[in-house]
């Protein structure tokens, strides 16, 4: 009796559950445009560019980015390094360019030198250190494997 029940309550429930979430995705499909790249570059670029924005502001934006499934363009890493700089917190500017690096994921290895190229002369103009010139980019205290030979 105990099983039958659970049987009907189980079925039920998957049918309660898979009825909302494709409604849930029918809604989201339909609010809202699809936005192009360039539309998307100069979004955050006007929103790092913004008068008065605050620490807490570019923390917030650069966290929405970094959380993205994409690696920021050039132009919004030239953006975000300009707010941090605006406000005063070279420490933003490098944790931002460490995110903007391991967000390239396996690509790192040809991705992050094409933005370093692309950003390095406004890391210049602000007087913001690389990762590579701090000693960032490879760990201070770490100690050979065993199984490497």
């Amino acid at each position: 009796m105990l099983r039958i029940t659970a049987g009907k309550l189980a079925g039920a429930m998957r049918g309660a559950l898979v009825g909302n979430s494709t409604r849930v995705a029918a809604v989201r499909s339909l609010h809202g445009t699809e936005e192009s790249a360039e539309e998307f570059d100069k979004r955050y670029e006007k929103y790092f560019s913004r008068e008065g924005i605050d620490g807490w502001e570019i923390r917030k934006g650069m966290n929405d980015l970094l959380g993205m499934d994409l690696v920021p363009s050039p132009k919004i890493v030239e953006a975000g390094l300009r707010a941090a700089r605006r406000v005063n917190d070279i420490a933003l500017a490098i944790r931002w360019l460490e995110g903007c690096k391991y967000k390239c994921g396996d690509q790192m290895a040809t991705l992050y030198p094409y933005i370093l190229e692309k950003v390095t002369p406004t890391l210049k103009e602000l007087g913001v250190p690389t990762l590579e010139e701090l000693g960032y980019d490879k760990p201070e205290l770490a100690l050979k494997s065993v199984y490497d030979q």
